[in-house]
């Protein structure tokens, strides 16, 4: 039986807010609030779970926010394997104020990670059999190297395990080597790896194959407004983004990769499985929370795969 993984190893809670506006050194008011279990891989892990992915959670806990969380996986039928940690696992802020039509985001350190915590983590990912997946996303908390993402890589090649890295640190390029299955870069991490300030539209391919070329086996290329290319040895695949309000784009690119991850792991149709991907990042783009799905196939029909 293959099992499947999520990493998080900077967990969060989100708590979204919308207000009419944001004025220094006076009470503002909020219109709506609500507060959300997160975290990248979190995020990856509620979407499996939806589409028919039983997962499991692993990553660093601490505090009751660390509780809080676990709780909330647990009750949507999502295993958690959290190594425990001193100090409290973060709360971000998102607030929308809707007289400047904008969004501000208020992301927290989180909790400083100390070595034997490191290496228990570690120790769960060298137990993982061959064929399973593990998805490893987002920033890295303090006290934790980007070189994990190395020494990870490693493990799972050995072990012949299918990993997926969202993340943006340039230690993801001395990666390649070990093979990964799955990169899900947005236009900006793919700019800066290979040494660019931003990248022109008839780049993204360019540089998308270069990862293929250098070890990746599958590249998901997240562009927001503009859709996303999906790239491998044999295929190259765009889709564009349908039209809506955009609410919230925190969650929208795990949303986009844990459906794409879902259907590479049920070999559904490639190019399906973008189109659905598209339309469940989208989803999530429309609304404060991640999607429900209830609105990806009519958000299908907005968009061409070519």
């Amino acid at each position: 039986m293959v099992n499947v993984y999520t990493c998080t190893m900077n967990l969060a809670i989100d708590l979204y807010i919308e207000t009419e506006q944001l004025i220094p050194k006076v009470v503002n008011r909020t219109i709506d609030d609500d507060i959300q279990a997160n975290g990248k891989g979190v995020n990856v892990s509620l979407l499996l779970k939806m589409l028919g992915i039983p997962n499991t959670a692993l990553g660093f806990s601490g505090g009751f926010t660390g509780d809080y969380i676990e709780q909330f996986l647990n009750k949507q039928d999502i295993q958690t394997q959290f190594v425990p940690v001193d100090g409290i696992t973060r709360i971000n802020v998102f607030t929308q104020v809707n007289s400047e039509q904008t969004e501000y985001k208020l992301v927290n350190k989180g909790p400083e990670i100390d070595s034997p915590s490191i290496d228990a983590l570690l120790q769960q990912i060298r137990q993982f059999k061959s064929g399973d997946y593990l998805c490893v996303s987002g920033s890295l908390p303090r006290g934790v190297s980007p070189s994990i993402l190395i020494e990870i890589s490693k493990i799972c090649f050995e072990n012949k395990v299918n990993l997926i890295i969202d993340s943006s640190y340039a230690e993801i390029l001395e990666c390649l080597p070990y093979k990964p299955f799955l990169l899900k870069p947005n236009e900006d991490e793919l700019a800066e790896w290979f040494g660019k300030e931003h990248l022109k539209e008839e780049e993204y391919i360019t540089y998308g194959k270069k990862l293929i070329a250098a070890g990746a086996k599958n590249v998901l290329l997240s562009l927001g407004s503009e859709g996303a290319i999906f790239i491998n040895q044999e295929h190259c695949l765009r889709g564009n983004s349908p039209q809506g309000k955009l609410v919230n784009s925190a969650c929208a690119g795990d949303t986009l990769l844990g459906t794409f991850l879902a259907g590479l792991i049920k070999e559904n149709d490639l190019a399906e499985t973008l189109r659905t991907s598209i339309a469940a990042g989208s989803s999530t783009a429309f609304r404060k929370g991640l999607t429900d799905l209830s609105d990806v196939a009519e958000l299908e029909k907005q968009i061409t795969i070519e």
